[in-house]
């Protein structure tokens, strides 16, 4: 028989503040993912920050460290904030699962696309984030991210770079994932995509 877990909002805190929710996180069991995970990963930044990065799940060094975006898609992801005039220290960031799912081969931890079932168990998470924090930009941060606030069907190859009213803030941007970025097959493509990243975070910050 299949294990059961206990709804993620039995894991909230009563009174709602980044710290309250960040320190409850530690504890969640909503989804099987916890098990393998050396610890949750939770968002961080400022209380009064006007643009929130939404990423997919923590990688191998987030999983260790315990911040999110440390790895090398952080690195890049830093790049591109500076390119587009925002500092890192001013802006929220934050993934759609708190818990790093992985593939064991070998001494190494492969990146696995989180399943839909921690995507729609971490969701609560994340609204109580995006409640608390009340941004003017929310940017999606790759299609796990899109998908996980614009439905199933959203992709982020067309509708990437628009700016979406009417969902979790008054402006939604998708864009390209910073690994996504890293994985390109050349250096004139990686290029290429590191650019629109940076137009795209233009975007939010104008």
């Amino acid at each position: 028989m299949p294990q059961k877990f206990p709804p993620t909002e039995t894991f909230l805190p009563d009174n709602l503040t980044l710290r309250t929710l960040q320190r409850a996180s530690k504890a969640c069991q909503g989804c099987p993912l916890y098990l393998g995970a050396t610890q949750t990963v939770f968002g961080e930044g400022p209380t009064d920050a006007r643009v929130m990065l939404v990423g997919e799940q923590p990688g191998d060094r987030e999983d260790v460290e315990g911040h999110p975006f440390v790895g090398p898609a952080g690195k890049l992801l830093d790049e591109a904030l500076a390119a587009a005039g925002l500092a890192r220290k001013t802006v929220y960031i934050t993934n759609a699962v708190k818990h790093f799912y992985f593939e064991p081969r070998g001494k190494f931890r492969l990146h696995k696309r989180p399943p839909a079932t921690a995507v729609k168990a971490c969701r609560p998470w994340l609204a109580a984030e995006v409640d608390v924090l009340k941004p003017r930009v929310v940017v999606l941060l790759g299609a796990t991210a899109a998908q996980a606030i614009l439905g199933a069907s959203f992709r982020v190859t067309r509708d990437r770079g628009k700016v979406i009213t009417g969902s979790i803030a008054p402006a939604v941007i998708a864009t390209l994932h910073p690994s996504a970025v890293l994985r390109m097959p050349g250096a004139g493509e990686m290029d290429a995509a590191f650019r629109l990243l940076v137009a795209d975070l233009k975007l939010a910050a104008r």
